[in-house]
């Protein structure tokens, strides 16, 4: 949460740019509304919602990819990671065949890209600040016109769940932002009841 990927694949520098806008936009509100102690914990649960999400799924996609090297004759010493991981190096993993070099590459490539930067967290935030003021108009910029967020963030949760489904969004990890943004949601649906009771 406290490191960004300076790849040009995830935006680089506008990216991160991007995501601290938001906060600034969003976290004083929540904030003042919440307090200091239940913001930290919601900007920092959110973040931690995200990273489980996305290994959640990196975890079945990688099942599904073992399976996948099992049906070509792969037995479980040549697909653990170590050979995957030499697989890139000098191909000494036995999968012969253009369907199992591809997914040997794809299991290499999914042990090794870590995962960083704050949107998990971004989205709890935003999707917290949501569901406590659902009827409040945001502009963006693509948009000419103020929506409410109660109609926006499902919207961009739906798209990113499709995103990281279907693998269709690049590097980004599409899925962290749909965990940060569940847990965003759970808490602040939480406190909601006592928001001015507690603080």
């Amino acid at each position: 949460m406290f490191m960004h990927a300076p790849m040009k694949e995830t935006g680089g520098f506008m990216h991160i740019l991007f995501n601290m806008f938001t906060l600034w936009s969003f976290g004083p509100i929540l904030e003042q509304s919440l307090g200091e102690k239940k913001y930290l914990i919601l900007y920092f649960v959110s973040g931690l919602g995200a990273f489980f999400l996305f290994n959640l799924w990196n975890f079945v996609e990688a099942q599904q990819i073992i399976s996948g090297l099992e049906s070509l004759g792969l037995s479980a010493s040549e697909i653990y990671p170590k050979a995957a991981i030499d697989y890139v190096g000098n191909l000494n993993i036995s999968a012969t065949t253009t369907e199992g070099q591809a997914l040997s590459s794809q299991y290499y490539t999914l042990l090794r890209t870590p995962m960083i930067g704050a949107s998990g967290a971004i989205f709890g935030v935003v999707t917290a600040f949501a569901t406590l003021y659902p009827d409040s108009k945001i502009a963006m910029m693509f948009i000419p016109i103020p929506i409410k967020v109660k109609y926006l963030m499902p919207v961009v949760i739906i798209v990113s769940i499709w995103l990281g489904v279907s693998g269709s969004g690049g590097s980004v990890a599409h899925l962290a932002h749909v965990g940060g943004a569940l847990v965003g949601f759970l808490l602040a649906w939480i406190w909601k009841k006592h928001l001015y009771r507690f603080n």
